[in-house]
């Protein structure tokens, strides 16, 4: 399922229906309802879907991951993640004709309806809130998931924090610069973001660092383009480091998909383990479109206590053959 995202959900539902297995890519779903539909249509098909965020599937993130359960670290109390990179003005544009040769109502799908705008297309659709969910979905998705998995929550209870648009003027609608708290009991994820400068922290554009009173273990593509982790003590100095090497970071995720078609066992990302990481992006949207702190309940994966916040939980859809049931 590689369509833009706002055809993720109701593409994985429809083939898991027609008892298709499924590879979908992140973010899964455009909201957090969505994300459930596909969970409940997974299970009831008995299909194997496989989310697209494909760092697990590396050994050198199995290590890490066992590295920072294993006790080394001491009492862990807290992940830190950023996404941190520099992301084009996309500027302004009119609305126009749908150009020759698009299906714009395919394209729209079970959408409302809007103008055509090459800002609200292909490469840009993402930045827009009708359709997509921002880079926190695109590609801080993939480090709050093994943040999460790391700490070992799904999701959580609390989120605070701010984001909105500072530097960019154009089209886009969602944050170039996010900072969240998401609470899940006793343990913490701080997200930060920036989409404006190219100079990254702590070593790499894109990280994880997962905290703990004996040392720290940060997990991310280092300078030179070598993705890996290392732990530094409490004297800051390094005491191991794991890298993966020089081949695709691609390959054993597909590789453990077809492998799971076959097998029927779960993949490495399961869907619901997509959608727990995926939810986290929405969540921190919430946040960044009410400019409120919200507390969620993740058993009935509802916003508590705020009217306008929970009606973020989902979205309007038209009449349409691919519209999911149930949203």
């Amino acid at each position: 399922m590689g369509t833009p995202i706002h055809w993720h959900a109701p593409g994985t539902i429809l083939a898991c229906d027609a008892g298709k297995d499924v590879y979908v890519e992140k973010p899964i779903s455009h909201n957090i309802r969505e994300g459930r539909l596909m969970v409940d249509a997974a299970r009831r098909n008995r299909r194997i879907v496989q989310t697209g965020t494909q760092l697990p599937s590396l050994p050198v993130t199995d290590a890490f991951q066992g590295y920072v359960q294993s006790g080394k670290l001491g009492r862990i109390l807290m992940a830190k993640v950023w996404n941190v990179q520099l992301r084009r003005n996309i500027g302004h544009k009119e609305d126009e004709p749908v150009p020759p040769g698009i299906d714009y109502d395919i394209w729209t799908g079970p959408l409302l309806s809007m103008p055509f705008n090459r800002n609200r297309f292909h490469s840009t659709v993402n930045w827009h809130w009708h359709y997509g969910v921002g880079d926190i979905g695109n590609d801080g998705v993939h480090q709050l998931d093994m943040a999460r998995r790391a700490l070992g929550v799904t999701l959580p209870d609390r989120i605070t924090g701010m984001g909105r648009k500072m530097y960019f003027d154009d089209d886009q609608q969602t944050p170039d610069t996010m900072n969240l708290t998401y609470e899940f009991g006793d343990k913490l994820i701080s997200f930060e973001q920036r989409l404006w400068n190219p100079y990254g922290q702590e070593g790499t554009d894109n990280g994880v660092a997962i905290l703990g009173d004996q040392g720290v273990a940060q997990i991310g593509r280092f300078r030179g383009h070598t993705f890996g982790f290392r732990v530094f003590d409490d004297k800051n100095a390094v005491i191991h480091q794991q890298e993966h090497g020089t081949s695709s970071i691609d390959n054993p995720h597909a590789r453990n998909f077809l492998d799971c078609v076959r097998s029927r066992k779960a993949p490495k990302v399961e869907i619901e383990e997509g959608h727990w990481a995926t939810a986290l992006a929405h969540l921190g949207n919430i946040v960044a479109r009410t400019g409120r702190p919200i507390r969620f309940d993740p058993k009935t994966e509802t916003v508590l206590g705020d009217k306008e916040a929970n009606t973020l939980v989902r979205r309007q859809y038209r009449q349409h053959w691919s519209t999911p049931k149930g949203v």
